[in-house]
């Protein structure tokens, strides 16, 4: 059984900066692309970034030149490095990788992080 755990969300003043984390573990035996997305509240869940397992990257246009994603094959690990973050970033975010497993290729989805921008 595979699992994501997120880490790094909280509250942030305007202007401020976080570095999210989700971390796949159990039997996952490769990781292709892995995706950062949010929801706020009461809209839709948005693609913010993807990074393939080759280091190839894409950024939602509302977030481009503020945030970084970047990961650790090693240790099945997908970051997101928020900066200059604004309140209409404030959101729950979630990470989802597309993964080979014991049972074939699947989505996986981490439980969400709260990320809040407010003074």
């Amino acid at each position: 059984q595979v699992q994501l755990v997120e880490a790094g969300g909280g509250l942030v003043q305007p202007g401020g900066s976080l570095r999210l984390s989700c971390a796949a573990a159990g039997v996952i035996f490769s990781i292709n692309t892995m995706v950062w997305y949010r929801q706020a509240p009461g809209k839709q869940r948005e693609l913010f970034a993807t990074i393939t397992r080759g280091g190839s990257t894409y950024y939602a246009a509302s977030v481009k030149g503020r945030s970084t994603i970047s990961r650790d094959n090693a240790k099945n690990t997908v970051y997101l490095q928020m900066n200059s973050l604004k309140p209409e970033d404030t959101a729950v975010y979630y990470c989802k990788v597309v993964g080979l497993s014991d049972s074939g290729v699947s989505d996986y989805w981490g439980q969400g992080t709260q990320v809040t921008v407010s003074s």
